[in-house]
């Protein structure tokens, strides 16, 4: 009786560790489901204000104009090298090197939102020379990392139709290769009998053809 206890304690105990671990990893899911929709909305909302910015006159309009810039061309980046890394594994390395320029971006962007409030315009215009040159040096690797996988995936893409279409044009050949003329069976002669002579394929005119399963004709009564 003890040991019926003992197990049944011990099913209970697992089914409220069971509950608690999977309450746990809902909850940690629903977070990290709130996390990206703030953060997506944070990005909105940024991108928003810098297109704003960018109307306006003098050093903010130049500053908000780098940075989308910058986000535009690290986020579509980003987006196309984890959309293709799992049908192309080899770009595992392209996503690491992007990772290193991803740093820089963050820098770069973080500098260019401080300066903003920078209440010093004339050193902000100072800056602005070699603020474009990292902008551009940056937003130029993103591009070239994009722009390589979308090639590579459009090449093998291209390969793999090339391929398909030839076997189907071999399969189709394939199927249309039928053979139209076959050998006719001749019959060997038997011995003994004599062979029935060779019925004419067409019955001659006035002649009515004679079917083994027609009745004879009665004779006419000639009284």
């Amino acid at each position: 009786m003890e040991a019926v206890l003992v197990i049944v304690a011990l099913i209970f105990i697992a089914f409220l560790a069971l509950g608690a671990y999977a309450t746990v990893k809902a909850v940690g899911a629903a977070k990290r489901g709130v996390d990206r929709t703030v953060a997506q909305a944070r990005r909105t909302v940024e991108d928003t204000t810098l297109r704003a910015k960018s109307f306006q006159p003098g050093t903010a309009s130049e500053l908000a104009q780098l940075r989308l810039k910058l986000r535009t061309s690290m986020r579509a980046t980003q987006d196309a090298l984890h959309a293709r890394v799992s049908d192309d594994p080899t770009l595992k390395e392209s996503i690491d090197l992007f990772a290193r320029l991803s740093a820089h971006g963050h820098e770069l962007d973080g500098e260019l939102k401080r300066l903003e409030t920078e209440p010093d315009k004339a050193h902000v215009q100072g800056l602005l020379p070699e603020l474009r040159a990292r902008t551009e040096q940056i937003t130029n690797s993103a591009d070239a990392l994009r722009h390589a996988a979308r090639d590579r995936a459009t090449r093998f893409a291209g390969d793999d139709l090339d391929s398909l279409s030839l076997q189907i044009d071999l399969e189709a050949g394939a199927l249309r290769h039928w053979t139209t003329e076959t050998d006719p069976v001749q019959e060997t002669p038997r011995p003994g009998p004599a062979q029935e002579p060779a019925r004419p394929a067409i019955t001659p005119p006035g002649v009515r053809p004679v079917y083994p399963w027609q009745k004879k004709p009665r004779p006419e009564s000639t009284t």
